[in-house]
């Protein structure tokens, strides 16, 4: 059967837009009868009350539409996350797979970070004291030492002669280790050459800064970047994954000693002398 006082619940409603609670004082109904008698009928807007968090809900839709999950929602605009959900739940997350590979990235960083940081200061305080007191111990090198040194550092970075080319006895020297390469020039001087004397070029990528680097190289070996020989360029290949790459990408310095085949010479019998040394100790 038909409710009689629906007819009118819904014409104060719809007619003279009163509220809930104004519908109840005019036919003395209760409240939860009054709202099943209204199912269905929207409220007027007079009723509605104003959301203070109505922009936020607005930014929210905003923010999913670009691209933010639930968490980056609700810590961006300072709601919990159960909020931010529901004011986003009817948009479905679409995101660029590169983004996406990108914020997993940040992410696990973000972790990783805050499990292993305490662990990782730990270790990088322990190696600077342990290079720092290392260092201490060997001081200057003496002359023998420096010798001895920079021949085992030339034998195992610089050029040799080949059996196939057994009087191609040069000194060249190529290293990217700003270490090494003034290492290899206080042995080269020990023995007698003039750094000035010296040949210098720099090998780097053609996608580098190339002016940047050889004024780096000079700079780092005493010698002004006009000094220098052409600069030797590597092709870029695009499909190579790089990691020499950015501010710290200076390339190799190549140092080749003028007239050295007598220099050869007597790193060939610095090393001999060392090897047999070893071998006489091993008797």
């Amino acid at each position: 059967m038909t409710d009689p006082h629906g007819d009118e619940v819904r014409r104060l409603r719809t007619e003279e837009h009163l509220s809930v609670r104004e519908i109840r004082a005019r036919t003395g109904l209760g409240r939860n009868r009054v709202y099943e008698l209204l199912r269905g009928v929207p409220p007027p807007e007079r009723t509605r009350r104003p959301n203070a968090r109505d922009d936020l809900r607005a930014e929210a839709v905003a923010l999913r539409s670009t691209g933010h999950s639930v968490p980056e929602i609700a810590q961006r605009l300072g709601v919990s996350r159960s909020t931010a959900y529901l004011w986003v739940r009817h948009l479905p997350l679409h995101r660029d797979p590169e983004q996406e590979q990108q914020r997993r990235r940040a992410h696990s960083k973000t972790m990783t970070d805050a499990q292993w940081g305490a662990h990782r200061e730990a270790r990088d305080s322990a190696r600077a004291a342990t290079i720092a007191a290392t260092a201490a111990w060997v001081k200057g090198l003496r002359y023998r030492e420096v010798v001895l040194v920079g021949a085992a550092l030339y034998w195992a970075e610089g050029s040799k002669a080949k059996p196939w080319r057994q009087h191609d006895c040069r000194v060249r020297f190529v290293n990217s280790d700003p270490a090494l390469v003034g290492l290899f020039l206080r042995f080269v001087e020990a023995l007698g050459e003039r750094r000035a004397a010296l040949r210098y070029r720099v090998s780097i990528h053609e996608n580098a800064d190339v002016e940047k680097a050889v004024r780096w190289w000079a700079e780092q070996v005493g010698v002004a970047p006009e000094d220098f020989q052409r600069t030797s360029l590597k092709r870029h290949q695009p499909k190579t994954v790089r990691m020499n790459t950015g501010e710290t990408y200076r390339g190799c310095l190549s140092i080749e000693v003028p007239r050295s085949r007598r220099l050869y010479w007597k790193i060939e019998g610095i090393m001999k002398g060392m090897s047999d040394g070893v071998t006489d100790a091993g008797r």
